[in-house]
């Protein structure tokens, strides 16, 4: 049973000003449900409610790093990209996986992901999201392709790794981050071959980096797997042993996405269906 939507006069009594209660619709991109208001208010209190709940759901734009990538040709300007709210993220979030005409594939041929499973991701944590689909298609950055923090050999370190614990059965999926980053990943694992979707995920992204960079980046080495929860230990022990870092993400659901405890909608419907 879905969670019922507040009312404008339940957060007017909870002394959420109507300018606050703007922001937090357009944050939502609806009115939000309890544990929507809840995860924006912990939020803030995390945050030391340093300036008015207003102030702070109004939040601070983001100006990419300056890097020689950015500049092309006789152009020396440095463009300035905020960061995109929830709701602008699950338009682009739309957008790109119905714009990812080969998905990456899964390897060695196992990538659907299944309830309840943990989902981690494997490789390191990029920031970077300016040689990436969304940059070219939502941003109209045209940059220069970076130079890879992440070699062949490596990646071919980490699908050994993987592929021997497919083998071995610690985990049941695993999926290389490509076209629509690691959001296409998720969906894309969600859905067997040749089938509708009949899962969905529930994972939070790191509050550390831009949440557009986190979800639509397209830095190579990255990797999303599936395990049961009975083989979380073992999987841990062994990324430690091969000293391969990971970055747990969530789990694997009965079929709505959700990020950061904001509902996303159903995984089916970013396939149109």
């Amino acid at each position: 049973m879905e969670e019922e939507l507040l009312t404008p006069e339940i957060m007017e009594a909870m002394g959420i000003s109507q300018p606050a209660l703007e922001e937090v619709e357009s944050i939502v991109g609806r009115m939000p449900t309890v544990q929507e208001l809840s995860t924006l208010l912990a939020m803030w209190d995390a945050n030391g409610r340093q300036q008015s709940l207003y102030g702070w759901l109004k939040g601070q734009h983001h100006v990419v790093e300056r890097h020689e990538y950015l500049y092309n040709g006789e152009d020396t300007t440095h463009k300035e990209v905020r960061e995109p709210r929830v709701k602008d993220c699950i338009a682009l979030a739309h957008e790109l996986v119905a714009g990812v005409r080969e998905p990456s594939a899964p390897l060695g041929g196992k990538g659907s992901i299944s309830r309840s499973e943990n989902l981690y991701m494997v490789g390191n944590v990029s920031t970077d999201f300016l040689d990436s689909e969304y940059a070219r298609r939502c941003l109209h950055i045209v940059a220069e392709p970076m130079k890879m923090t992440t070699v062949e050999e490596d990646i071919d370190y980490l699908e050994l790794i993987l592929g021997s614990l497919l083998d071995a059965g610690v985990i049941t999926s695993a999926r290389a981050v490509g076209r629509g980053g690691l959001f296409a990943a998720l969906v894309e694992s969600c859905r067997p071959v040749g089938q509708s979707p009949t899962v969905g995920f529930d994972v939070l992204t790191c509050r550390e980096i831009r949440l557009d960079a986190f979800l639509f980046g397209e830095e190579r080495g990255r990797y999303v797997v599936s395990l049961p929860e009975a083989q979380d230990d073992l999987f841990l022990l062994k990324m430690d042993e091969a000293r391969v870092n990971c970055c747990f993400l969530g789990h694997a659901t009965k079929g709505r996405v959700l990020v950061d405890d904001m509902d996303w909608g159903y995984v089916k419907g970013f396939f149109g269906t």
